[in-house]
């Protein structure tokens, strides 16, 4: 597996927990929002890894939504909204297939 869908799946767990309305909230706000720097510097090296080794554009995608979602990811709804957005867009580009990846059944 390539280093980029290791740290999507990562990022996509990190982003569903977060997502979840009061465990997320709280979780951030009783580390005083370290959670989201530590998202963002996640997300900014999984697109490092992303541009070097995809071959695919959609899976530029979760990682730029993900640092949009840690910028803004303080006001309560938005944040909310965001986190699962990201999630389901990192959790699918970890999922999706690369054109010449094949599949090994063991």
């Amino acid at each position: 597996m390539k280093t980029y869908k290791i740290l999507q799946w990562v990022t996509g767990g990190c982003e569903a927990f977060l997502a979840i309305p009061v465990i997320g909230g709280t979780f951030v706000l009783a580390n005083w929002y370290i959670p989201l720097f530590v998202m963002l510097g996640l997300h900014i090296v999984t697109l490092v890894y992303v541009n070097k080794e995809a071959k695919i554009g959609f899976q530029r995608v979760g990682s730029i939504f993900g640092i949009i979602t840690s910028c803004i990811a303080w006001i309560p709804i938005i944040g909310w909204l965001m986190h699962s957005i990201t999630a389901i867009i990192l959790l699918i580009s970890a999922a999706r297939k690369d054109k010449d990846e094949i599949e090994v059944i063991g």
